[in-house]
């Protein structure tokens, strides 16, 4: 697989559902209707937005946040499209950057 999408779709009840996907080339629904597109094989974001809200498209940082998520699909991601896993640590209070006052 080279591509993973991720949809968010909105409830009657105002809580947001989020759907993912895997494939091996993208389709034009998914353009239109995929939040965000990630492209394993070059190793670039195709589009991430959220409401309507353009967000950095940051390879790295995308995957490092759904692979906290989505752990084993990252993995098979990375490995089949020859790139190596990152371990990632998880934010916690700990590890939180300080703010400098």
């Amino acid at each position: 697989m080279r591509y993973f999408t991720v949809s968010y779709h909105r409830k009657a009840n105002g809580q947001m559902d989020e759907s993912i996907g895997l494939s091996r080339s993208l389709k034009t629904r998914d353009i239109q209707e995929c939040a965000v597109i990630v492209d394993f094989r070059d190793k670039k974001v195709v589009k991430a937005s959220l409401e309507g809200t353009s967000v950095p498209k940051d390879f790295d940082r995308i995957v490092s946040f759904y692979h906290q998520h989505y752990q084993h699909v990252i993995d098979r991601l990375l490995r089949e499209n020859g790139l190596e896993a990152q371990p990632v640590a998880p934010v916690t209070a700990d590890t939180e950057p300080k703010s400098q006052e």
